[in-house]
């Protein structure tokens, strides 16, 4: 019925109960409802980040069918006019009939035509004769909006391929965060890695907590985010990513998580959210990453395992194994029971210091000077 998680027992499938708003790959898990079909046509009128933001089977689909459907638009367009010149099979024509276009007799036949057209293909068996206007001016307006359709659709596919968030992929965080002391103060960790060698410039992280609150006048907010300040030693902005970090947060008085214990912990209801910004060094384009950490998924008085270390050859190695390992260590049960040990320390650091032995004066002693001392040794 229970299985042990590390630092404190929980039951089992809790975890897959727990609601997220943004998954551990950073996706947000949220839905819109009776929305006006007026706003639908919002979609329409920024038509190209609909284009790029959907997904890539509708993306195939619409590249096939506005080739197929430009094609067959413009051979309906050729058959008409063959037709109505009297070009097609079983048409009768007159001594001294001149074509508008050669070889185009049925359906087909102005379908290939307009395929070698708009594609440039032409294989020569099909051609305009220069002797009707008309197919001119079509075969000019059918070049032009085949261009259009090549360059939209070859951006559309380039934007995909270049969106930020695939370089996104290559960030990743701790499955977990642990609570421990770090220059004796009580502090939440997370660690996350560049998975490549190219680094994210100007680099920053921060957190929101989610969670329910109730106002004083009874008011009911879901998802109150409240900001949580992550930092590394160096400080919390422009990182420098050239390797995994750890990246923590001292709870204080004004952290949110002041009033949290390594019993309560299991029973609270809050969402962690973590966000890294960064520009790609390769591409310049921005990307954000994103992950939650729930309580259950935050182990107190546990460290993170270390993973770099150096080669005889004098590289830098990480070792990903022990990425989200932790080992248990020493953590104070509370923010209380850390500062009161910290002021016990203080208390008795300074409590050496006066233990020092004081010299009594003795008014009675005096001190003489012997100007010619006595040869003791001399009888």
């Amino acid at each position: 019925m229970f299985q042990l998680f590390p630092g404190h027992i929980q039951p089992v499938g809790l975890r897959g109960r727990k609601t997220r708003l943004v998954t551990k790959d950073g996706h947000c898990n949220i839905e819109f409802g009776n929305i006006e079909c007026s706003n639908h046509f919002a979609y329409l009128v920024d038509f190209w980040t609909t284009f790029v933001e959907i997904r890539w089977r509708f993306v195939l689909l619409l590249f096939v069918a506005t080739f197929t459907g430009s094609w067959f638009v413009f051979s309906l367009l050729w058959y008409w006019i063959a037709k109505s010149n009297g070009d097609l099979v079983g048409q009768n024509r007159t001594e001294g009939h001149v074509q508008c276009i050669d070889n185009v007799n049925d359906l087909m036949t102005a379908f290939l035509y307009s395929l070698e057209t708009q594609t440039t293909i032409g294989y020569g068996g099909r051609a305009l004769t220069g002797h009707c206007a008309g197919t001119v001016a079509l075969i000019v307006i059918q070049s032009l909006i085949g261009v259009f359709i090549n360059c939209f659709m070859c951006g559309v596919i380039l934007a995909k391929i270049s969106l930020p968030k695939k370089r996104a992929k290559t960030v990743t965080f701790s499955d977990t965060a642990v609570i421990c002391l770090k220059k004796e103060s009580l502090c939440l960790l997370i660690r996350v890695a560049n998975l490549r060698k190219t680094l994210l410039i100007g680099s920053q992280i921060y957190g929101k907590l989610l969670r329910t609150t109730t106002t004083p006048d009874g008011e009911t907010i879901i998802l109150d985010q409240v900001d949580v300040d992550f930092m590394v030693d160096a400080g919390k902005d422009n990182l420098f990513f050239v390797c995994p970090l750890t990246l923590y947060h001292i709870i204080n008085k004004s952290s949110p998580f002041y009033e949290l214990s390594a019993d309560t912990l299991p029973q609270q209801d809050f969402e962690l959210v973590v966000f890294l910004d960064g520009m790609a060094e390769s591409t310049s384009s921005s990307c954000q990453v994103r992950t939650s950490y729930i309580p259950q998924e935050i182990q107190w008085g546990y460290s993170f395992l270390p993973i770099i270390s150096r080669t005889k050859t004098g590289k830098y190695r990480v070792d990903f194994s022990n990425f989200s390992k932790s080992v248990q260590v020493t953590t104070p049960h509370c923010i209380q029971c850390s500062q009161a040990d910290v002021d016990q320390k203080n208390h008795n650091k300074d409590g050496h210091s006066n233990q020092q032995k004081q010299g009594i004066d003795n008014p009675g002693f005096q001190i003489i000077e012997i100007h010619n001392p006595m040869d003791i040794t001399k009888m």
